[in-house]
């Protein structure tokens, strides 16, 4: 990989109950990402995107919008150093 980053996001408004993980899932698959999204308590959801620059800023831009039922308010991403922690792009319990 020529620039990997890794980020974590947390995504508030009306996205637990809209598919938001699954989508989130789907929106990944054609970019070189890795890593996971999960339900928090709070209401928000929790995701860690790895790989390519372009790739995981386009992660990022996705969760912005979310799926069509959803309600995005705010993405809050932390800039953490790359691990290459994870081989694929998963939904976590």
């Amino acid at each position: 990989m020529d620039n990997p980053i890794r980020a974590h996001a947390i995504i508030t408004g009306r996205v637990q109950g809209v598919c938001f993980r699954m989508e989130t899932c789907r929106a990944v698959e054609n970019l070189k990402v890795s890593g996971w999204v999960r339900n928090k308590r709070d209401g928000s959801v929790e995701a860690v995107f790895e790989g390519e620059e372009a790739d995981v800023k386009a992660a990022l831009e996705w969760c912005q919008q979310g799926p069509p039922l959803s309600r995005v308010d705010g993405v809050q991403v932390s800039w953490q150093d790359y691990a290459d922690e994870f081989r694929a792009f998963s939904v976590t319990y």
